[in-house]
């Protein structure tokens, strides 16, 4: 599985996991003092939908090139506004050429107190990433491998922040790299918010991977996944998740607000479904 992150830049699985990002910004941002996030898997930050690679795989029509165009419901829109004015005011001219990767939509959030950490190993991303956000103060660019950042960065001296890990998914065992990234991590910082993504997609691990984070102990393990079809109807991902920890209250309510708004936009057939469950007591 190829998920360099601009071959698939603004598909659903984007679009559920930037917009539940957002949220978790928004929150962040209800106290006033300074918060920290740290990227694990940043990827280049901007990706060009124009360019060759990406309109072969053209994933990004039936995704964000979908919301933008859609009718929500009231209270989906008013919580996806802040996601969609900063991809509005990327393409001024209403025409979509380009897609913020999590760290701008992170950054273009910030107030002058709040700071990124966005970490990427691979070469031609990582210097794509560190020229855009060259003379940044509020942003520093790491070249490192994301599994060890979970190490080295945590906690941050913010004591305030989310943590994203969304690996490339190109090796086997990156189900339990997970688990065990999050047990590391969690491990130096118990207090510190996480929101992991993970592909879905026909024989993927996703009950034995949802058992071994229960197995961990963690409390307040959050899930949301998003199916536009069922597995076994493409070769492709047919869904993706995200596990949350330590989120607050509101943002599980705002995700069975997004959720069923977000399927009915991005369903690809009548098989497409989503659930909001905690592990260990629904799965």
């Amino acid at each position: 599985m190829n998920n360099r992150q601009i071959l698939h830049a603004g598909n659903f699985a984007d679009v559920l996991k930037h917009a539940a990002l957002v949220r978790i910004v928004a929150h962040l941002k209800e106290n006033d003092t300074a918060f920290r996030v740290v990227d694990t898997h940043a990827g280049a930050g901007l990706y060009d939908l124009t360019s060759d690679e990406v309109q072969e795989a053209g994933e990004w029509h039936s995704g964000i090139g979908r919301l933008l165009e859609a009718s929500l419901p009231a209270d989906a829109d008013r919580l996806l506004e802040p996601y969609l004015s900063i991809i509005r005011t990327l393409n001024p001219d209403s025409t979509l050429s380009c897609y913020p990767g999590s760290p701008i939509l992170v950054r273009e959030l910030f107030r002058k107190q709040d700071r990124l950490s966005a970490i990427e190993l691979h070469p031609q991303d990582g210097a794509a990433l560190k020229s855009l956000f060259d003379g940044d103060y509020q942003t520093r660019v790491t070249a490192l491998d994301g599994w060890l950042a979970l190490g080295a960065h945590l906690p941050p001296k913010e004591q305030r922040g989310v943590v994203l890990v969304d690996p490339p998914f190109e090796a086997e065992g990156e189900y339990d790299r997970l688990v065990d990234g999050l047990a590391r991590a969690y491990g130096r910082w118990p207090s510190g918010l996480y929101c992991l993504w993970y592909p879905i997609r026909d024989g993927a691990p996703i009950a034995a991977f949802h058992r071994k984070l229960r197995a961990l102990g963690v409390a307040n393990l959050l899930c949301a996944e998003l199916h536009v079809c069922d597995a076994k109807e493409t070769n492709r991902l047919s869904g993706s998740g995200v596990i949350f920890v330590n989120m607050p209250t509101a943002l599980e309510d705002e995700l069975a607000v997004l959720l069923p708004a977000l399927e009915v936009c991005l369903a690809q057939t009548p098989q497409s479904h989503h659930s909001v469950f905690r592990i260990g007591e629904s799965d």
